[in-house]
């Protein structure tokens, strides 16, 4: 089934959206991570759809089609999630399946911690709470070579330079060389080059990094929300020990592992990722 694509505004900002099923159905809701768009879900939204849900996947503030607001602060996690709950208060009066990947996972988690009135159920691919991710920054010398882009992301200019330059070409390799062989076709990247070229996207998209250092601490409590955190054994830029604290932090928490799957799990293997939401869904 075909997505439509929409706008909605929420906090004075755009954002495109885009949906696929039956208007009337459970809204199941994925938050793509970086540097991603919408279309990271397609094959989620095809298949949800399928089952009766109404599956929305918004690009988040700063990317594809979605507003940019200028500076930096405009990306703290307050803003990242007060957008989400505005969208949810728009789509549905009832909680929804919440769905987040990489930064948004991130954003997944604080949404669990300050608005788990508005969510039934929550799916982590390849996110670690964002208390446990800093944690294990500076405790593991291998994560933070694995994160060192982080820091290079916080120099003014010079990140938006090197990543677009030769038609994206940095970009591109660090999605391709980190998937396995094949997961992102040509046409595939195509589209993302498309989003990535949106004018003050790239910085839009960087700022998420640049505003982390304004992020108040976020472990107030136990989560909620019963959660389902799955995770690709083969992550380049995760390591997998943060998984078991960041579900110790849930108090009715699932984790499944994905031996051979990377980061990119989702797009390498929708069918397993997609009856994993399912099952849990449906329990």
């Amino acid at each position: 089934m075909p997505a439509t694509e929409n706008f909605y505004t929420v906090n004075n900002i755009q954002l495109h959206v885009a949906e696929a099923g039956d208007p009337a159905g459970k809204v199941i809701l994925f938050l793509h991570g970086f540097p991603e768009f919408w279309y990271g879900w397609h094959q989620q939204l095809s298949s949800f759809s399928k089952h009766g849900f109404r599956a929305v996947a918004p690009d988040q503030r700063g990317y594809n089609l979605s507003s940019k607001p200028p500076g930096v602060k405009a990306y703290t996690l307050n803003h990242l999630t007060a957008d989400m709950a505005a969208l949810i208060k728009q789509l549905t009066a009832e909680k929804i399946i919440l769905v987040g990947h990489d930064w948004g996972g991130g954003v997944a988690w604080a949404m669990a911690q300050k608005y788990p009135d508005l969510i039934e159920k929550m799916i982590i691919l390849n996110m670690p709470h964002l208390d446990v991710f800093k944690a294990h920054l500076r405790k593991s010398p291998k994560q933070a070579f694995k994160s060192w882009y982080t820091g290079f992301f916080q120099i003014p200019r010079l990140p938006e330079l090197a990543i677009s330059a030769f038609h994206f070409k940095l970009l591109q390799r660090s999605m391709v060389k980190s998937a396995l062989p094949h997961t992102f076709s040509p046409i595939d990247v195509a589209r993302y080059k498309l989003a990535w070229r949106q004018p003050g996207a790239l910085t839009a998209m960087i700022n998420w990094y640049r505003a982390y250092k304004y992020h108040t601490a976020a472990a107030a409590g136990q989560i909620l929300v019963p959660t389902l955190l799955i995770w690709g054994k083969k992550d380049y830029f995760l390591e997998e020990e943060m998984a078991q604290p960041s579900i110790d932090k849930c108090r009715h928490g699932r984790l499944e592992f994905v031996p051979d799957a990377t980061h990119w799990l989702h797009h390498e293997k929708p069918e397993q990722v997609n009856q994993l939401i399912l099952g849990f869904i449906q329990e």
